[in-house]
């Protein structure tokens, strides 16, 4: 069920009268059997995957939590780890990694008969896996608490509005708001639909417009010229920004309405001046998971210079393999792992230079966001392209055709809005970076005119250049 769909605009009115009508001791059961049905109108044999990881970890995490010795609770984290990360790697990994190998072992002359499976992805696995993993591990760190309520349990896995594409909540923030008796709220309501329609603006206005021109760019990248290239590579910068930050306002939106509150995935990560600062505002929620469950148990900053490049590169490649199973994706976690290095690595030069120039003049800052924001570019050609061969033969086109006869796309006056569309977006952008706006779209500093006639157009805009029935670019992670 997409979120830009009247089937889901449906049944979110239908869960939300319902769920404020009942009485408390039944919400729960409410928002759990309308999560599974929500996961099931994709593929409804999917919904005992979500099923049983949340019995495998509701059941590990209690007997952690309910013994003393520790090697005990050290084999109930394993056969967590190693059953859910299991299910992860069958649906996502197993044919990747089969047929890395199969192209290994016909390269050095011995036959490999191992069959590729046609095997769906079940949509959203990666975001669910790693939510339940948390409460597991936070468990075993002493760090939250065990929930004995199996109702509240299974519905932090699979609470509709965040499932299958985050953000990926953690147990000690979701979990105690479930046992929270709410009311209906108008402020709530009001706050929750305007997020709701700017991400639904983002969504189906801006990236399914940029999709057009995209989509066809890097289906035939060969066709095309170096100017033409980039800028589909620019286009798509600014797509999966809208689509991605898109659905996580619809998600925080959808759960404000119901009165429960989470986590924010952007905090404006192309104003960023450097690329740790862009990993602290692009998707949050996955990088402070990487950060807390992989990063600091190799050792984080702690160590010596070489493990801690270990570390990074570490981090950074699998953070590329977890948003797909292609070589591509790994390129794109390597450069920014390469970028963050070298950042981190010239820090003492970087400050050194500031220290001689007006390190704050808006220049220099306007400079710092210029240069990381298309280091991050580059990196998107990866993320994008078909295969590696596409990728390289991308940027080999930027680089010596970037002159090229410029591919205006299917209409002229679609790739027309489409760069208004992206300078209204920088604009918001820089109004809210200013504090002209707050970050989730609400213009406390403007007349209550002007706020409804932007709220009100946004409608019309979704209503009128809205292309409804795409899929949100992250479900196929």
């Amino acid at each position: 069920m997409l979120f830009n769909s009247f089937e889901f605009v449906f049944f979110f009115i239908t869960i939300t009268f319902t769920y404020f009508l009942l009485p408390f001791q039944y919400r729960i059961w409410l928002l759990l059997i309308g999560s599974y049905f929500f996961y099931m109108r994709w593929e409804w044999v999917y919904i005992f995957l979500i099923v049983g990881q949340t019995l495998i970890n509701y059941t590990c995490s209690w007997k952690i939590g309910n013994s003393e010795n520790k090697r005990e609770k050290k084999f109930w984290l394993v056969f967590a780890l190693a059953s859910t990360l299991g299910m992860l790697f069958f649906f996502k990994y197993y044919n990747f990694a089969n047929d890395s190998v199969k192209t290994l072992f016909n390269e050095i002359g011995f036959s490999y008969m191992v069959p590729h499976l046609n095997i769906i992805l079940p949509v959203g696995i990666s975001f669910y896996t790693f939510q339940t993993l948390s409460y597991t591990i936070d468990v075993y760190r002493n760090r939250c608490k065990v929930e004995t309520h199996f109702g509240h349990f299974a519905l932090f896995v699979s609470f509709f509005p965040q499932l299958v594409a985050g953000p990926i909540e953690r147990a000690n923030r979701l979990l105690p708001q479930f046992k929270r008796r709410n009311r209906f709220d108008i402020d709530r309501l009001v706050e929750g639909g305007k997020l709701i329609v700017w991400g639904l603006f983002k969504k189906v206005v801006i990236a399914d417009r940029l999709a057009e021109y995209v989509d066809r760019v890097y289906a035939h990248a060969d066709y095309y010229s170096g100017a033409s290239l980039a800028l589909a590579t620019y286009f798509f910068a600014f797509q999966i920004y809208c689509d991605f930050s898109g659905y996580s306002d619809i998600a925080i939106g959808s759960a404000r309405i119901l009165g429960y509150d989470i986590m924010e995935n952007f905090r404006l990560p192309y104003l960023a001046s450097s690329i740790s600062d862009f990993w602290r505002r692009w998707h949050i929620s996955l990088s402070t998971w990487f950060r807390d469950y992989l990063y600091f148990p190799l050792g984080g900053n702690r160590v010596g210079i070489e493990q801690w490049i270990f570390n990074i590169y570490m981090v950074f490649l699998i953070s590329g393999l977890w948003h797909g199973a292609n070589w591509t994706f790994v390129i794109w976690g390597g450069l920014h792992g390469t970028f963050y290095l070298m950042e981190s690595l010239g820090k003492r030069f970087k400050e050194r230079f500031l220290t001689k120039v007006r390190s704050h003049h808006p220049i220099i800052r306007l400079i710092q966001i210029f240069v990381t924001f298309h280091l991050v570019v580059f990196a998107w050609i990866f993320f994008r392209a078909n295969n590696l061969s596409d990728a390289w033969l991308i940027v080999s086109r930027i680089v010596t055709d970037p002159l090229g006869q410029l591919y205006l796309g299917p209409s002229q006056l679609t790739t027309f809005i489409s760069i208004c569309l992206i300078g209204l977006l920088v604009l918001v952008q820089i109004l809210q970076y200013r504090g002209r706006l707050s970050l989730y779209f609400s213009m406390p500093h403007l007349s209550r005119k002007i706020r409804w006639a932007g709220y009100w157009g946004m409608v019309m805009a979704i209503a009128l250049l809205g292309k409804g029935g795409n899929e949100f670019i992250y479900f196929q992670f």
